[in-house]
């Protein structure tokens, strides 16, 4: 069979595992802002985030950030599925300290310590997993990426952009 890759089960469960994840982020932030059906007392009535108090133009790029970490997400996650070093590496590199750098002062300023204190080492782990895609066996890189999720996740469940 030219031309047909094999994949180990071990790596299609590891990236179905980490796909998971990331829907799983998602979804937790898509319904966070959804208003609930019941005027009162629903599981979504009351949304507990943190409001970044963005400006609309400010929200605008942020959010632009935040699909691209997502892209990011989705680009390490095939790449491990298809041990693709180079999309790995460029993938996680888009969401790096060179993006941490890009957030304008002005809203750097704005930004309360806890979210800080999540995103600074999650661009940090973007970078950890640029450098050790060049010789870091899938699995390993699996286990990262998901360790990176959960600072997502934690974030996401922290924090709106509102």
């Amino acid at each position: 069979m030219h031309g047909v890759q094999r994949f180990s089960t071990g790596m299609v469960r590891a990236a179905v595992l980490l796909g998971m994840f990331a829907f799983g982020a998602w979804w937790q932030t898509a319904l966070a802002g959804t208003p609930s059906a019941e005027p009162s007392g629903g599981s979504f009535a009351q949304d507990g985030r943190i409001s970044l108090h963005l400006t609309p133009a400010e929200r605008t790029r942020f959010l632009a950030s935040m699909r691209v970490m997502l892209g990011s997400v989705q680009g390490i996650v095939q790449g491990i599925g298809t041990e693709d070093r180079e999309l790995i590496i460029k993938s996680a590199q888009a969401s790096g300290n060179r993006m941490a750098r890009a957030t304008p002062e002005s809203e750097r300023q704005k930004l309360p310590a806890g979210f800080k204190a999540l995103g600074a080492p999650t661009h940090l782990m973007f970078e950890e997993i640029a450098i050790r895609a060049e010789t870091d066996d899938m699995a390993s890189l699996t286990r990262l990426m998901a360790k990176t999720m959960n600072q997502c996740m934690a974030c996401h469940a922290a924090y709106k952009a509102r």
